[in-house]
């Protein structure tokens, strides 16, 4: 098992799809899985542009803990275009004690690794992740 204090190694291509939403806003959402047999941080979906948070949402599973970064796009009440990279630390209830242990400790290094993120999320279920709570993170 990897380090958990240094937490699971994140790939190159979580990086790379990272500052491609960042940088490019070639996409509106990445789910990251961890693989433990290969010891590291994988993509586990991508989204596109176009696609919705309630698509987002729907992408996550049930049973199982997941990393995710949004671009969440909003108006401001002065009419000001915005945009606000969130990461959302999923682990349900239901997902096993192990998973939940190896999610948590290797949260800090994965986030280090994805410069850029503005607001953070912690979830156990849907509605600790809904769009009103996406919006209150933002003050709309």
């Amino acid at each position: 098992m990897a380090n958990s204090a240094s937490g699971m190694h994140v790939s190159d291509e979580c990086k790379l799809k990272f500052l491609e939403l960042k940088a490019k806003r070639n996409y509106r959402y990445i789910v990251f899985k961890i693989d433990e047999k290969a010891q590291q941080v994988m993509i586990d979906v991508v989204g596109n542009p176009e696609e919705t948070y309630e698509d987002f949402t729907q992408r996550m599973p049930e049973n199982e803990c997941r990393y995710a970064v949004y671009d969440f796009d909003f108006t401001t009440p002065e009419n000001c275009q915005k945009s606000k990279i969130f990461f959302i630390a999923w682990s349900p209830d239901t997902s096993r004690v192990r998973s939940k242990m190896l999610y948590a400790s290797s949260k800090d290094r994965f986030k280090r690794e994805m410069d850029g993120i503005q607001v953070e999320l912690q979830a156990t279920d849907p509605s600790e992740m809904s769009l009103d709570i996406i919006k209150g993170r933002v003050n709309l």
